[in-house]
């Protein structure tokens, strides 16, 4: 083989002896290091709220902020994603067309051996008149039920509806749970759920402090630097998912224990339990099974931990918009207050039809029905990443989550944006991993994020989906390895202007 014949073939020349124009382009794309260089990240910086924070000169963008001493927040990952799919053609009337590996939501129709699902809402004449902003009380008392029949019994302290606040949504929970803190250190991870980005930025008071969580100890927190840092750090409050969004990891057993104990040491834990029934045993007598930090804490009142959980995952009821936060009798007044101005409390018909739901041996077939048949997918779903050799790097052992690396993808496909936009040409939704890198400011350049070269995929939709979905990836990582990346990373469209037809 002679030297030219084994040169790239971006490097080939014209027949003017000249490089392509094109080819010069893909070559400098190859190597491109940087957010400015990349088409995809452009577009993520220009939507509102997403340029770079703390920066000098602070500049302003004429088109973005014309209301005065409005900012815009930045939208949170499948916000974002769903708005440039949209801009790719996807509309909520062809959605079928699509495979949706974004939205953070399960499937909710049928599965095998659960309960039948919810067809019809009572609408009695009181249920018209407002709900109390902490909710309805029996609905709490079948929360504060669940709970102790759950993880407390035998135990003396056991949870009241006086610590249980109703309330519309998991986002409207931390949204009132932040608006009652005071000004403190407050320790999250990354990565973790999207939206804690938003929550640390509108809510100044509390003031952000970073953990990076190493994939070579599987994204475990260490809890003994947790502590060194609660005493050299000052931490006041902790925030965190568990199980883990999107890594599909989970603090659990003797972790969790240690966890829920800092509570007694002065330092609030506000943990994001939504994915509290997702976890998926190896074995067949541990299936029906659930973790909670309400299995560790000793005195309810005293113990300064908020549980936040609801319909949405484990009952797979996302669109009742009926959750709730569990802590402190006294935190739970405080809720109350902030929820009278800032959601004015949960639908109160819909608080009615969830009361059964909560019934305990109810629950035990969901729990089950859930974690068998979701645990199927998961296997499909890596077996399949597998076939096209992306193999997951630490399959999640909970959630309906995989954080996928694609570190070993050729570039530009190696990182979490482009693969985005490429997958988006075939009709198909994952999100980018810079959005679980929770970092308010927006200060780093997006190349040096730790979450740069990953993409969370969602097996919460039906099989179908999913495998439509796999089918898009595999056509995108065959074209990439059979015919190079030239036609990669570049040509995205930019708005639905040509196909108003779609919005």
């Amino acid at each position: 083989m002679s030297a030219t014949s084994s040169r790239p073939p971006s490097a080939f020349p014209s027949r003017s002896g000249t490089p392509h124009l094109r080819d010069v382009v893909h070559e400098v794309m190859r190597q491109f290091k940087h957010e400015k260089e990349s088409e995809a990240h452009q577009i993520f910086r220009q939507q509102a709220g997403h340029q770079p924070k703390g920066v000098f000169p602070e500049t302003v963008n004429p088109e973005e902020e014309t209301v005065p001493g409005i900012e815009h927040p930045g939208s949170t990952g499948v916000i974002y994603c769903s708005d440039r799919a949209i801009a790719n053609g996807f509309s909520y009337v062809n959605s079928h067309e699509w495979a949706n590996l974004g939205q953070g939501a399960p499937e909710v129709g049928p599965i095998p051996n659960a309960p039948s699902r919810p067809d019809s809402i009572p609408i009695p004449v009181d249920s018209l008149e407002y709900a109390p902003t902490t909710g309805v009380k029996a609905l709490r008392e079948a929360v504060a039920n669940l709970y102790n029949h759950t993880y407390r019994q035998g135990k003396a302290s056991q949870y009241t509806y006086e610590n249980v606040c109703i309330v519309p949504g998991g986002r409207a929970g931390l949204s009132r749970v932040a608006a009652v803190i005071s000004d403190v250190y407050c320790s999250y991870q990354i990565p973790d759920y999207t939206a804690y980005d938003q929550v640390l930025s509108a809510f100044k008071r509390l003031v952000p402090v970073p953990t990076a969580l190493d994939p070579k100890d599987k994204y475990r927190l260490d809890i003994e630097q947790t502590k060194k840092d609660i005493r050299t750090q000052g931490l006041a409050v902790i925030i965190a998912s568990n199980p883990r969004n999107p890594t599909g990891q989970m603090i659990a057993g003797k972790d969790l224990k240690e966890l829920v104990s800092l509570s007694r040491e002065g330092t609030t834990l506000i943990l994001d339990e939504f994915y509290s029934w997702y976890i998926y045993p190896e074995h067949e007598r541990d299936y029906g099974k659930s973790v909670s930090s309400a299995e560790y804490v000793e005195n309810v009142d005293a113990d300064s931990v908020i549980i936040i959980d609801g319909l949405t995952k484990n009952w797979r009821l996302p669109g009742w918009r009926v959750c709730w936060v569990m802590g402190p009798k006294n935190l739970i007044t405080a809720l109350s207050q902030s929820g009278s101005f800032l959601d004015g409390g949960a639908n109160h018909p819909m608080q009615l039809a969830a009361i059964p739901l909560l019934e305990p041996s109810r629950v035990a077939e969901e729990k089950l029905s859930l974690q068998k048949h979701f645990k199927t997918k998961r296997d499909h779903v890596l077996k399949r990443l597998h076939d096209i050799h992306l193999d997951v790097d630490i399959p999640p052992q909970a959630t309906f989550y995989i954080w996928l690396n694609l570190e070993k993808l050729p570039p530009p496909l190696n990182n979490g944006l482009t693969f985005f936009e490429e997958l988006l040409k075939e009709k198909t939704i994952v999100i980018p991993g810079i959005f679980f890198d929770i970092n308010p400011a927006h200060r780093r350049n997006l190349f040096n994020s730790p979450c740069h070269h990953f993409v969370r995929l969602s097996f919460g939709p039906p099989l179908e989906d999913l495998d439509k979905g796999l089918d898009a990836i595999e056509r995108v990582v065959k074209a990439a390895r059979k015919e190079g990346t030239r036609k990669f990373g570049h040509s995205y469209k930019k708005s639905l202007e040509k196909a108003p037809d779609q919005i």
